[in-house]
């Protein structure tokens, strides 16, 4: 478990919300022409839905709330809390999927190699592998990133119409907007939250609890869910 850069909230909300204007102004029809260029066809090879592949599956408050109705068993906290206060209580964004106990972490709906719920399936799940947010390449420079695991897997022959690209183009860059949306909620709600109940965080005990938990001790995380936080229990 580790936790994000801990820059001052108000600077992290205006940098988030930098990066949300700059994804409003692309344009869609250049990210519909990438899918169109990539050409990209599932093979069904479920790589992308194993924890060792995607890393956690982070779910968005609307796909949350399809979880908890349909199998409230396969939500965990997302990894990573960005807070912990003076109390050793931790704070994250909000829940990820929960994945099998096998040796490449596959998602806990994956069965020999097939979705159980793929008519259900989440947003992050019906956009993949298309994204559409800006980071740091092998030689630092911060670019968009459009396409996750090129030629790691699936096929690059298929033929996507006009319409097709600028459907899944629209639907990607309304995902990243909701990430981004969910996760300036958070902090603003972090920020009134810390303020009203005295709080601060303080890397000292965050980095001790973190040591105890990968011992296997419990730690009390709250899950940022609905504009409000949920707690929960877990163990290392």
């Amino acid at each position: 478990m580790i936790h994000v850069s801990l820059t001052p909230i108000p600077l992290r909300i205006a940098a988030l919300i930098q990066e949300r204007n700059s994804l409003l102004e692309y344009p869609v029809e250049r990210l519909a022409g990438v899918i169109q260029e990539i050409g990209f066809r599932c093979v069904s090879c479920a790589k992308c839905c194993t924890r060792t592949f995607n890393g956690h599956v982070f779910l968005l408050d609307r796909d949350v709330t399809t979880l908890k109705a349909l199998e409230p068993s396969a939500l965990e906290p997302a990894p990573g809390p960005e807070f912990c206060d003076q109390n050793g209580i931790f704070y994250v964004s909000g829940y990820a999927l929960r994945t099998q106990d096998d040796t490449r972490g596959s998602c806990w709906f994956l069965d020999n190699g097939r979705c159980r719920i793929y008519d259900r399936r989440f947003t992050i799940c019906r956009i993949y592998p298309y994204m559409l947010h800006r980071e740091a390449d092998e030689h630092g420079d911060i670019d968009w990133r459009q396409f996750s695991g090129l030629d790691q897997h699936g096929e690059y022959d298929a033929e996507i119409t006009d319409d097709e690209s600028l459907d899944r183009a629209r639907e990607t860059k309304e995902f990243e907007n909701a990430f981004l949306t969910q996760e300036i909620q958070f902090l603003e709600f972090m920020q009134d939250y810390f303020t009203r109940h005295r709080l601060r965080h303080v890397q000292k005990v965050y980095d001790d609890r973190i040591r105890r938990f990968n011992r296997g001790e419990e730690i009390t995380v709250m899950v940022f869910y609905d504009g409000n936080l949920e707690p929960h229990r877990i163990r290392g």
